[in-house]
C-alpha cells in the first residue's frame, strides 16, 4: 500500500480542532449543518449530461434529507477503495470534513478487478486495510464513518433468482464493521432482495437499459431513487440519522427531479 493506516491517522490528528483533541469526543459546532460525504464508485457518483439517463444513487440522496443534512458526493466512476486513496481523493475529503459530519464509504465493484493492479484489493486483507484508512481518517477529524456494502448488479439465473455478484467483499466489510464498531448499511443484501421482488423484467426499468445499451450495473432515475431510499432507511435503522433528519421517505419522488448538469472542463 502507498500509505499506511498510521500515517493517515497521524496526519489527520495533526489537523483536528483543539476542542476535539482535548476531549477525545466529536463536538459538532453549534448551528452548523452536518454534511454527509460519500466516498464511492460509479454506482453512487454524480453523472453529467453526456451520460444521461445513467444516474448514481448519490444524486437522489438529497431528496430524502432535510436541508441541514447536505450531501457532498465525492464518488467517482471506476474507483476502488485503493485507487480512491492513491489518487488523493480521500485526502480531499479529510481536508474538508468537520466534527459531526458523516463519511459514507461504499467500494467493492472495482476492488474485484483482479487484472488491474491499480484497483484490485483482496477481500480479507488489502480491502479491509484500505477501508480502515477511511474509518481512521473520519474519526480523527471527529466525523462518523459509515460503511455500506456494494449495491448489487442485475443478474438472474434461468429460474429467475437474483444472484449475488460481489464474492467475499460484502462479508469482509460486514466483519470489518463489527471489528471496528462502525455502522453498517447492508445495501448489498437489501438491493438483492429488492431485485428478487421486482423480477427479471421489472428490474430493467431500474437499470440503465436504453435502446443502445443494456447496463446491469448502473441505474436510471427510478433505480437511483430506489437505492437512495434503501440507504436512508439504513441510516435510520443504524441510528446514524434521526427521524427529524429525513423527509419524503414514503413518498413517490418524481424522476423529473433528477438532472444532469453539463460537465465542467
Amino acid at each position: 500500500m502507498s500509505i499506511s493506516r498510521r500515517q493517515v491517522t497521524a496526519a489527520a490528528l495533526g489537523a483536528v480542532p483543539l476542542a476535539f483533541a482535548a476531549t477525545g469526543t466529536a463536538q459538532a459546532a453549534p448551528l452548523r449543518n452536518r454534511t454527509l460525504y460519500i466516498a464511492g464508485d460509479s454506482t453512487a457518483a454524480q453523472k453529467y449530461a453526456d451520460a444521461a439517463p445513467e444516474t448514481g444513487w448519490g444524486m437522489a440522496l438529497p431528496f430524502f434529507l432535510h436541508k441541514d443534512r447536505p450531501v457532498a458526493n465525492h464518488a467517482v466512476n471506476g474507483r476502488s477503495s485503493k485507487s480512491f486513496v492513491d489518487e488523493g481523493r480521500l485526502d480531499v475529503i479529510l481536508g474538508a470534513i468537520r466534527p459531526g459530519d458523516f463519511l459514507l464509504i461504499q467500494f467493492g465493484h472495482n476492488d474485484e478487478k483482479s487484472a488491474d493492479p491499480t484497483r484490485y484489493t483482496e477481500p480479507w486483507t488489502t480491502y479491509q486495510d484500505y477501508l480502515r484508512l477511511y474509518i481512521d481518517g473520519a474519526r480523527a477529524h471527529g466525523a462518523r464513518p459509515v460503511l455500506a456494502t456494494s449495491v448489487e448488479r442485475r443478474k438472474f439465473d434461468a429460474a429467475g433468482n437474483a444472484l449475488p455478484t460481489h464474492g467475499d467483499y460484502p462479508a469482509a466489510m460486514r466483519a470489518l464493521a463489527e471489528e471496528e464498531g462502525v455502522a453498517l448499511l447492508d445495501i448489498q443484501a437489501l438491493s438483492l432482495a429488492l431485485w428478487q421482488r421486482l423480477g427479471v423484467e421489472e428490474t430493467k426499468t431500474y437499470f440503465n437499459w436504453t435502446a443502445t445499451e443494456q447496463d446491469n450495473t448502473h441505474f436510471n432515475p427510478p433505480g437511483a431513487i430506489a437505492v437512495a431510499r434503501l440507504v436512508v432507511r439504513e441510516l435510520l435503522r443504524t441510528r446514524v440519522l434521526r427521524p427529524q433528519d429525513v423527509c419524503r421517505l414514503d413518498d413517490e419522488i418524481p424522476t423529473s427531479w433528477i438532472t444532469w448538469p453539463e460537465a465542467t472542463a
